[in-house]
């Protein structure tokens, strides 16, 4: 694609970045294909390609509006038209880099900013976001139906959890407990640990680590983002100098965001080196698992119907496919078919709240798709794509850790 960069934008680095990204793409229209905003409403600007045209056009100093960003802000970054793209146009990048300059032309409305900020402000605060979850327990029944119905219960406590005996000459890595994650679903984090406990190694998750990251990062705080980056660094640093063999990230959102940290803090003469090391460490639990697959005690029994729903983090942007699957089946579970599993399920972390009604479609879409052949139980890779499958359907939605962790030889 020829384009032209207006002259305010000319000594940018990164605009100039974005119009290296621009001139890849050929404009095949491949990616509307996979776009599920595009399926929905059929507006080209509701596409990738419409997107990078807008993106385009307001580089080379077309005027932005609020229309450019409500077309921007419907984007899920599901990365399906990375998979498709024969061009290998970094679509999720860019779209980043648009985000961010539109906005700050453009503006966004006093209730949509402070939207915002809350987000930023609760959610990647574990206590934070717990009281926010009583609280809004308590009020329940003060609440009309229909919001009453979007506040997610707590878990119950955990009544026991796995430990395992460590020494100083034991296989470590670390493990990262996530915000929402750890609030919400505590026994994730568990059923890993029992997994890693049967092969003798140690998962160590240091509490001064806390978000990856990437909440502040979609909402456009860069700078936050990157201050959440560099503690992890700095939390996960002795221990990947004391040996650590990888860090095990068990929400694949989160875990695409660790395994971009060499590129977010590249820049960055302090961290860069650091943060390269530590992209390089970043693994999904089933990488893992499955380069141990015949060691991990399995007992051998049919345990139901599973329907997995593969996160677009985790196969668009990670590009893991298969694993979790091969996990499940060698666990006992069979798995059922799901059409068009590549397809968002709309949860695509802050969307659901930012973008409810096409967020609530997506859902409805996939949750279709998924209990098609009525299986006993839908696993998922992600928190966020627990939690808002979760909203809509009786069927129970757990994370396929526990799931494995279940078929454990006690």
């Amino acid at each position: 694609m020829q384009t032209q960069i207006a002259p305010r934008f000319q000594d940018d680095p990164a605009v100039a970045e974005a119009d290296a990204i621009l001139r890849t793409c050929v404009h095949c229209g491949f990616c509307t294909a996979t776009c599920p905003t595009y399926q929905l409403l059929g507006d080209e600007l509701d596409g990738p390609r419409g997107r990078i045209y807008l993106i385009k056009e307001f580089f080379a100093g077309a005027p932005a509006t609020e229309h450019t960003l409500t077309h921007l802000d419907r984007c899920l970054t599901c990365r399906a038209c990375e998979t498709t793209c024969p061009s290998g146009v970094r679509y999720a990048r860019l779209a980043e880099i648009g985000r961010e300059y539109i906005e700050a032309e453009v503006g966004r409305p006093a209730v949509e900013r402070l939207k915002r900020r809350l987000l930023r402000a609760i959610v990647p605060h574990p206590e934070r976001f717990r009281l926010l979850l009583q609280l809004g327990d308590a009020c329940k029944p003060l609440l009309p139906e229909a919001l009453a119905r979007k506040v997610p219960a707590l878990p119950k406590p955990l009544s026991v959890r796995s430990t395992v005996l460590k020494s100083a000459q034991q296989r470590r890595v670390i493990a990262l407990a996530g915000c929402v994650q750890s609030v919400m679903s505590p026994a994730t984090g568990a059923a890993l640990e029992q997994l890693l406990g049967t092969l003798g190694i140690a998962a160590e998750v240091p509490a001064s680590a806390g978000c990856c990251g990437a909440l502040s990062l979609h909402l456009n705080a860069h700078a936050e983002a990157r201050d959440y980056m560099r503690r992890n660094i700095d939390a996960w640093w002795p221990l990947i100098e004391a040996g650590a063999e990888a860090i095990l990230v068990s929400a694949s959102g989160c875990g695409s965001m660790v395994k971009e940290y060499g590129e977010a803090l590249q820049g960055d003469p302090v961290y860069a080196e650091k943060a390269a090391r530590v992209a390089a460490l970043a693994r999904d639990p089933s990488e893992w698992l499955l380069d141990h697959a015949e060691e991990v005690p399995f007992v051998a029994a049919d345990r139901g119907t599973v329907a997995f729903h593969a996160p677009c983090s985790l196969q668009h942007a990670q590009r893991l496919q298969g694993g979790i699957e091969t996990l499940l089946q060698r666990a006992g579970y069979r798995l059922t078919g799901v059409r068009d599993s590549h397809l968002c399920c709309g949860s695509a972390g802050t969307y659901s709240i930012l973008q409810p009604v096409l967020s609530r479609q997506l859902r409805n879409q996939k949750l279709e798709a998924l209990q098609a052949e009525q299986p006993d139980c839908i696993a998922t890779a992600n928190i966020g794509c627990q939690m808002h499958l979760q909203s809509g359907c009786a069927t129970p939605v757990r994370h396929w850790l526990e799931l494995c962790a279940e078929a454990l030889q006690r």
